[in-house]
């Protein structure tokens, strides 16, 4: 009996993945007439169920008959564009954030940004105070 739930699980995750691949997530680049390159990005969520069981019979008392079913359910969202324009990257989001997991990550690369700042603005500081001699400081 396993072997047969186990070839129904087998055909079942087959048929999944002939839907959903990478394009399916990260779509294919479309480039505008201007040279803008935009890359769609789309949530994927998928399941799937299997089972299936040995039914005693009269006429074959030893194996049974073998019952079973599967069933899959997938949805595609999309979620966002990536812009490539000029060099330049931005994230354009289609739908509100729906977690503060997803808006602190959006945030990273300011924070980023702003702690470099802070500490190239602390260096420049230091190496300022190392250039001024001793006697000027103390004016």
């Amino acid at each position: 009996m396993s072997d047969k739930v186990n070839n129904l699980m087998d055909v079942t995750m087959e048929k999944i993945k002939n839907m959903v691949d990478v394009n399916t997530v990260v779509g294919e680049p479309i480039t505008t007439p201007d040279g803008t390159t935009v890359i769609p990005i789309s949530r994927v969520s998928y399941g799937f169920a299997s089972g299936g069981s040995d039914l005693p019979s009269k006429a074959q008392p030893s194996p049974g008959l073998f019952a079973g079913g599967s069933g899959a359910g997938i949805t595609v969202v999309p979620i966002a564009f990536l812009s490539i324009s000029h060099g330049n990257v931005r994230v354009l989001q289609i739908e509100p954030y729906v977690g503060s997991v997803d808006r602190a990550l959006e945030k990273i690369p300011d924070v980023v940004d702003k702690i470099a700042a802070l500490i190239q603005k602390k260096k420049d500081d230091e190496a300022e105070q190392e250039d001024v001699p001793a006697e000027e400081s103390k004016e």
